[in-house]
């Protein structure tokens, strides 16, 4: 058994995101170089740079930033391993608070699980909805 999440984020990014940011997410994405132009750390985990077929959550694993009229739009579709959910979800916290969607920007799931939990934006805050502890009316 492998402690894996499916992570799918697809939101628009503000165009008044920091240069700081974009190039945390575009080295976490697996694009070549960075702004300040240095090396990455062959001991820091790329969260989001695996490409091709999934292994254990099914289809294809994604890592998508495009520069639009308005910012940026985002969309991942990863494997993750439990170790670094952490800092996967500092990521999307930092991703969320520069925002330009409201609602619905993506879903986590223990990939032997049935059910998400969504992630929400709202006003910049990112909120974690575990749609299993909803009753089934509600689904």
């Amino acid at each position: 058994m492998a402690d894996l999440y499916a992570v799918d984020v697809s939101m628009n990014l503000a165009a008044t995101v920091p240069d700081a940011v974009l190039c945390e997410l575009r080295r976490h994405l697996g694009h070549e170089g960075t702004s300040d132009g240095l090396a990455e750390d062959a001991d820091d985990y790329l969260l989001w740079a695996d490409r091709g077929p999934a292994r254990r959550i099914g289809g294809v694993l994604v890592g998508e930033l495009i520069r639009t009229g308005r910012g940026w739009a985002l969309t991942v579709r990863q494997e993750v391993h439990a170790e670094v959910m952490e800092q996967v979800d500092a990521l999307i916290e930092t991703l969320a608070f520069h925002s330009a969607t409201e609602g619905v920007v993506g879903q986590i799931r223990f990939y032997e699980d049935e059910v998400p939990d969504l992630l929400l934006t709202r006003s910049g805050e990112l909120e974690r909805v575990s749609l299993s502890r909803l009753p089934e009316s509600k689904l």
